[in-house]
């Protein structure tokens, strides 16, 4: 089928073509190319090959902060456990300070260039963050090179992990069929969480095998090493992966300046602080109640460090199985009923939940009361990425999800547990409860102005715009 489509240029949510009656539509004939509807089986293979690469990502992202129980002396020796904590937890904030700069330089290559080379390159950057930390001779050996080495990695790994969510968003929802694209695209959470999942199973069997004082000295290495070749095998999947037909369509109309543009971008700033102000909120209750959970409760509730590591893994294996039933729910009512349920039952529950695991008498409670927690915030989690997905036109999807996405990650999600940890050192712990339940109310304020997604899918406009002008049916349609 002949595809392709004029320039376009977004503005106030709109793409708007030059008009030229049958002429133009010649022009866009001539310019298009044949794009091969892609099978049922090359589809499954693109979301699979997608979805593990998104899973070792974020299993490098997350064993840092699993482990940091465990390699926070070897790189800050002084002071008390909260002392050595808030340093490794703000080496943590500092990667999310590059996630803006990886969204926006990956995020404009993967509109420019395609989703699929982004999305190897940014596994590449991942892996040699991993590598680095992993061979790290720690502060005895060479004083304070050794945390500031620790920051080199961790910039390296928040620039692909910034460019790898919006990529990654972009290219399940693009991927994906109309009728279950919230299914799909959910897997990006799913995947996400499994990355965590392992890191944590991971500690738990390292716990079992090792002595403390061994996993102290040198067992928290493994982890990293694991993940610098885990990258490695995703690299060869998604290299085999194929391209999304939203890209292709565009693409066939050949290179112009507004792809991947900033200015482009900002023509329609409604989409961008849509995205910016829903993922403040379920950035920082995510962070919260997953990263965050295993420290408090050693820290706060008082657990040994492997019954917290047991309750936060089983709670989190359970919010992982939730994310492809909320997203199929999606597809049939909708997503902003989702978000709307997250932002209220998020911004009432968040004090009363938290307060009550501080002071858990069992690791039972404490688990129920955690799933609850991630049960709520699974009406952001699961339609994340197809809810931004389909706000931004094709030319900027992937710098649009990314940059918002990121800047909203890098102030709020990755400062959260520094900020838990210094309103603790204070005494004012009961802060940071409010400080969170805050944030989600402001996404609940963005989520009742904005219209429904599903129903105003720039994915689905796009499409719909290159068939009238090739007069033809989508390819890979139904």
């Amino acid at each position: 089928m002949w595809e392709g489509r004029p320039a376009t240029i977004a503005a106030g949510g709109r793409s708007h073509r030059h008009s030229g009656g049958f002429g133009n539509m010649a022009g866009t004939m001539r310019r298009g190319r044949c794009v091969q509807a892609m099978s049922g089986a090359q589809r499954l293979r693109s979301i699979f090959g997608g979805s593990v690469g998104n899973l070792v990502e974020w299993y490098d992202w997350y064993v840092y902060s699993s482990f940091s129980l465990y390699f926070a002396k070897t790189f800050f020796p002084q002071g008390d456990r909260t002392a050595q904590l808030l340093n490794t937890a703000a080496i943590f904030a500092v990667g999310f300070l590059m996630r803006p700069i990886g969204g926006w330089l990956l995020g404009r290559h993967a509109d420019r260039h395609g989703r699929r080379s982004s999305l190897v390159f940014s596994v590449l950057l991942m892996c040699a963050g991993s590598l680095l930390i992993a061979v790290n001779p720690g502060f005895e050996r060479i004083g304070m090179a050794a945390p500031a080495l620790l920051v080199v990695a961790r910039l390296l790994q928040g620039l692909s992990v910034g460019g790898e969510y919006g990529i990654s968003a972009t290219y399940l929802s693009e991927i994906a069929t109309r009728e279950h694209r919230g299914f799909w695209s959910s897997f990006q959470y799913v995947t996400l969480v499994m990355g965590q999942l392992v890191a944590l199973g991971l500690l738990i069997v390292l716990q079992a095998s090792l002595k403390p004082a061994a996993l102290d000295a040198w067992g928290w290495r493994v982890a990293f090493a694991i993940g610098a070749v885990c990258a490695l095998l995703a690299l060869r999947l998604r290299r085999g992966m194929d391209e999304t037909e939203s890209f292709t369509r565009e693409r066939a109309t050949g290179m112009r300046p507004e792809m991947g543009s900033l200015r482009t971008l900002f023509a329609s700033p409604r989409a961008f602080f849509t995205v910016f102000g829903l993922t403040l909120g379920g950035t920082l209750a995510f962070y919260t109640y997953t990263t965050y959970m295993q420290k408090f409760m050693v820290n706060t509730t008082g657990f040994d460090s492997a019954t917290a590591t047991w309750v936060s893994a089983a709670a989190l294996f359970v919010f992982m199985l939730m994310q492809p039933a909320f997203g199929a729910l999606s597809d049939r009512i909708g997503r902003r009923k989702l978000l709307l349920c997250f932002g209220v039952f998020g911004t009432l529950a968040t004090v009363p939940i938290l307060s009550a695991l501080a002071h858990a008498g069992s690791p039972w409670i404490a688990f129920w009361l955690n799933l609850f927690a991630l049960t709520l915030i699974s009406g952001y989690t699961a339609v994340s990425a197809v809810v931004k997905a389909e706000l931004f036109p094709v030319g900027v999807r992937a710098i649009g999800i990314g940059l918002a996405h990121s800047l909203a990650a890098a102030l709020f999600g990755g400062s959260a547990e520094w900020l838990a940890l210094w309103c603790k050192s204070i005494g004012h712990e009961s802060w940071f409860y409010w400080y969170v339940s805050a944030g989600i109310a402001v996404s609940l304020l963005v989520c009742l102005w904005m219209p429904e997604p599903r129903t105003t899918s720039r994915i689905d406009r796009d499409a719909e715009d290159s068939v009238a002008l090739a007069g033809g049916r989508p390819a890979g349609s139904g």
